[in-house]
């Protein structure tokens, strides 16, 4: 029988009702077009994880992004997730046992082979607890049932981890040729609207500059996101920023703001 990862944040972050949640995805991804077209498809997304209301317009701009290169017949059968956890301390990376990740608009089945094998070569453990109510990667669902509904999942929660772990572990991705690599990070947390301005906009410095410099009080998904700059620089890759702004711009008041960035590795 299939384990089933329930949705942990349904409601909360995002509509519990089917019809809602899609109708809401829609109007994200209608909302939020990607400034210009590009020709290449992306290696990597880098996407906010707040409540929709709060990021999900800055996360739209990556996945109208992944729709056009998918419409230009562009395919990835795989998705290597990757996130922080927020609840659960966690040192090296750890994936679920479940089979099935579920929202209120559909599910994705997860490749319980790709994990198995990871296990072997790679700092990776089997920690449902680390899963059971980590929304980072959940709310990444609603988009990725949308555009890729039969791409299967590799959901990893990567803690404190080195940057060489897990460049390693995208390099692995990459050489797949069938996945598509994407990494789940807000930016700064709990500022004042101006201070995060100036912190966002260091911190997206170093993103677009393949730095794996990024500390976790400028992204919380630092550990993940390192690893991915720092395989992307070794395969002298590049970064654009698709947008970026931040909770005082969006749902939230100014005096205490989260920031969102939302990028593409070419």
């Amino acid at each position: 029988m299939n384990q089933i990862r329930p949705a942990a944040v349904a409601g909360l972050f995002y509509p519990g009702q089917a019809a809602s949640l899609r109708h809401m995805v829609d109007q994200l991804l209608s909302h939020n077009p990607v400034a210009e077209p590009h020709t290449a498809p992306p290696r990597a997304l880098v996407v906010p994880h707040a409540g929709l209301v709060y990021s999900g317009g800055t996360a739209a701009r990556s996945y109208n992004l992944l729709s056009d290169a998918i419409q230009a017949g562009c395919h990835w059968r795989r998705i290597l997730l990757l996130g922080p956890n927020h609840r659960v301390p966690l040192r090296g990376i750890a994936a679920p046992e479940a089979d099935m990740f579920a929202t209120p608009a559909g599910s994705m089945a997860i490749d319980r082979q790709a994990i198995e094998a990871l296990e072997q070569n790679y700092d990776v453990q089997l920690r449902p607890d680390v899963h059971a109510l980590e929304h980072c990667l959940e709310v990444q669902l609603p988009f990725l049932i949308k555009l890729l509904p039969s791409a299967r999942l590799i959901p990893l929660v990567v803690g404190q981890e080195s940057p060489e772990r897990v460049a390693d572990l995208v390099d692995w991705a990459w050489n797949q040729g069938d996945v598509l690599v994407v990494v789940s990070t807000d930016l700064s947390h709990y500022h004042a609207y101006d201070e995060a301005c100036a912190i966002d906009a260091e911190t997206d410095e170093l993103i677009r500059a393949l730095s794996p410099r990024v500390l976790p009080e400028q992204a919380c998904g630092a550990y993940a996101l390192n690893g991915l700059l720092l395989a992307a620089q070794r395969r002298g890759l590049s970064v654009e920023c698709l947008g970026r702004c931040n909770s005082g711009d969006t749902a939230g008041s100014r005096d205490q703001v989260v920031g969102y960035g939302s990028y593409a590795v070419f």
